[in-house]
């Protein structure tokens, strides 16, 4: 059964695949991407349909699942594994843990695949658990450039709640001077989203650290920002 819908999967974005999405698609990444070439809503419609078969599997079977999806490491089955683990938040538990870590791990290979997984699957975790926000703060200090994007992506929803900020301070610390460009979009982003709710608090963290920040992860934090307050930070 399992192998069967995998199969039917890849079959079904083969059909709705075309070669100018594809082509398209591939010129947002720097690095070489896997890409059938099908656009985002035919995914999302092609994952809802084949997760209607199995939402009444044991978690660990849809895990699984989800896991055979990432491994094959095209974009379109990523987003369909995303997606589903996304849709068991309600059972999600602390053992879930090293699964997810292991995906970012082993899977994530691009900002887009890192962004699915971590905003929705990782951010409901750590939000429904507080506990593993310090792993994030180990993954901020790895050599692996998609795990120190994954500690500061995966707060984008619970900061943008106004959630652990203290904890969105001491990551962007961690990562304040990192020389990746894709590191530092995620934590200005990070830093975006808690200005929301903590505008103050985040302001007062940039204009503190904006010598050391670079410009890149600058803009993105002050993005949402009065215009005063963006120009006044941008000064040098």
């Amino acid at each position: 059964m399992a192998t069967k819908i995998i199969s039917e999967i890849r079959d079904e974005l083969k059909d709705n695949a075309d070669d100018l999405t594809r082509e398209s698609g591939k010129r947002f990444f720097k690095e070489e991407v896997k890409l059938y070439g099908v656009k985002t809503a035919a995914v999302s419609k092609i994952g809802k349909k084949y997760f209607a078969q199995i939402k009444d599997k044991e978690k660990k079977e849809i895990f699984a699942l989800c896991e055979e999806l990432l491994s094959s490491g095209y974009m379109e089955e990523s987003f369909i594994a995303c997606n589903w683990s996304y849709y068991l938040h309600d059972k999600y538990a602390p053992s879930d843990y090293p699964v997810f870590e292991s995906w970012v791990e082993k899977y994530v290979s691009n900002w887009a695949a890192c962004d699915t997984l971590c905003n929705h699957t990782i951010g409901t975790f750590v939000e429904k658990f507080p506990y593993y926000v310090k792993n994030l703060k180990r993954w901020s200090k790895t050599k692996n450039r998609w795990m120190r994007r994954a500690s500061a992506v995966s707060l984008i929803l619970p900061a943008r709640r106004g959630l652990f900020l203290k904890d969105v301070f001491e990551i962007s610390d961690i990562l304040l001077k990192d020389p990746d460009d894709l590191v530092q979009k995620g934590y200005g982003w990070m830093l975006k989203e808690a200005s929301k709710a903590h505008q103050k608090e985040v302001y007062s963290y940039i204009i503190a650290n904006k010598k050391e920040m670079p410009r890149t992860a600058l803009r993105y934090a002050i993005e949402k920002m009065p215009q005063e307050l963006k120009k006044k930070a941008m000064e040098k």
